[in-house]
């Protein structure tokens, strides 16, 4: 049996190294083909199309932006001494390769259900440092099992769609097509029975498979040291040799005032809001932890500048996700019908009151695909699935999870949400993917079964 599983995990690793392109190219492949499907399925001309994809093209600028931030502000939160050295410890527990896989994924999967702006930096920048102290560990692996833990994210705290479904009921009105009259607590969401045994599943046994995916041998891929190697630091003048200018570029005062000024709002914001991580206080609080912990402020600047190289892909790559977004949820004039809407209607039409759950899951699943945002992909499957939940007699709140795991489930074989990862971890997609290939035969079974069974 084991020998199975390693030739089906060494199988996944060499089809993505050799098909998987470029993140770049695979955005770029999917905007063609999502391109030629909407001509067809909207009924529409290529023009039109081109329109869609350009109206679509700047609509995740603010995302685009926070999740920059979110990278930069966790990398340098990450590379401030007195963070890095608790790090150290927490990254020291694991004593071989077995156990740093393991604690890599536990960690991740925490993270991410807590928050999944903080799991996706903090599992990534844990992962390194236990990379840097614990010889003969698989380093794509180690990093694909800081990625898996993202697998969770929308069954969690900040799950998007939950989240929705606990706002405003007036907004629920259209957004379900009237499905949903009345806000859905997340006591039936997040914190439901089913919900809750799918993501124990998950945490007990994913680190286990993810471990057991080591490879042997000459086929283990240890880490260059040079990607783990911070930048040098310059030594710091004597005072009396500076100029007023350096000895502002040098103050801790600025530093410290500066953040007293943060912490006081990010207190605030926690009385007023309670445990409610937005990913705007998220970044907030990654920021103005780092310009306490370096010190002062030209220690800020250096991390940013050394952090910001690492942004590139989300730059270029996020416009055209957005375009995608654009040409998926395009309804033609003739027809009224979407890409994005057609897929769903398909899975509908095939279900009935027990494999609604399943397939509104596979349903979201392929969306994400093309549509890797939570928001967009409410959007674009609310007015449909719900409606047909509320026909089919099948509980409301079931659904839209089911929705959630799917956006969730196939970000690992999506490098969209993999780029802030990849570029801490300085690898490419088809470095991590083969592993996450498994993550996504696997998981997909457990969440599968637990939707029909739970």
């Amino acid at each position: 049996m084991k020998k199975i599983f390693d030739k089906m995990t060494q199988g996944s690793v060499k089809l993505v190294e050799r098909f998987l392109p470029d993140p770049y190219i695979f955005a770029i492949i999917l905007t063609f083909v999502v391109f030629l499907v909407a001509m067809i399925t909207t009924q529409s001309g290529p023009l039109t199309i081109i329109e869609a994809w350009y109206g679509g093209f700047w609509s995740l600028l603010q995302f685009s932006m926070q999740m920059a931030m979110i990278l930069v502000t966790g990398t340098i939160l990450a590379t401030a001494p007195l963070f890095k050295k608790g790090l150290g410890k927490l990254a020291s527990i694991p004593k071989n390769k077995i156990q740093a896989i393991i604690w890599v994924s536990v960690i991740g999967l925490v993270a991410s259900f807590i928050n999944w702006g903080f799991g996706l930096v903090i599992g990534a920048i844990f992962a390194k440092e236990v990379a840097k102290r614990v010889k003969g560990v698989d380093y794509p692996l180690l990093i694909a099992a800081a990625y898996s833990g993202f697998l969770i994210w929308h069954a969690g705290m900040s799950g998007s769609i939950p989240l929705t479904l606990a706002s405003s009921a007036t907004d629920l009105v259209g957004q379900t097509n009237g499905a949903i009259t009345a806000a859905i607590p997340t006591s039936q969401t997040i914190f439901s029975s089913f919900n809750l045994i799918i993501v124990a599943v998950i945490l007990v046994t994913l680190p286990i498979l993810l471990a057991l995916m080591h490879p042997k041998g000459d086929k283990v891929k240890t880490v260059d040291p040079a990607l783990l190697e911070d930048e040098p630091v310059a030594p710091m003048k004597p005072r009396a040799e500076m100029t007023p200018a350096e000895k502002l570029e040098n103050s801790r005062i600025i530093n410290y005032v500066l953040s007293a000024m943060g912490f006081t709002f990010i207190i605030l914001y926690f009385v007023e809001n309670g445990f409610n991580l937005g990913l705007n206080i998220v970044i907030f609080i990654f920021l103005f932890a780092a310009i306490l912990l370096h010190g002062t402020p030209i220690n800020t600047v250096k991390a940013v500048n050394s952090a910001a190289k690492s942004v590139g892909g989300i730059l270029l790559q996020f416009p055209f996700y957005a375009g995608i977004m654009g040409m998926m949820t395009y309804k033609g004039l003739e027809n009224n019908v979407s890409l994005a809407g057609a897929i769903s209607d398909f899975f509908v039409n095939v279900s009935n009151g027990t494999t609604f759950p399943l397939f509104s899951f596979l349903s979201a699943g392929i969306v994400n695909i093309f549509v890797p945002s939570g928001g967009g992909q409410w959007a674009v499957q609310a007015p449909i699935m719900m409606p047909a939940a509320v026909t089919l007699g099948v509980d409301t709140a079931k659904t839209a999870m089911a929705i959630a795991w799917g956006d969730a489930w196939t970000n690992m074989i999506q490098p969209f949400w993999a780029l802030p990862v990849l570029g801490i971890a300085k690898l490419g997609a088809k470095n991590i993917m083969g592993y996450c290939l498994m993550v996504l035969l696997y998981s997909g079974v457990i969440i599968g079964l637990g939707l029909i069974l739970l």
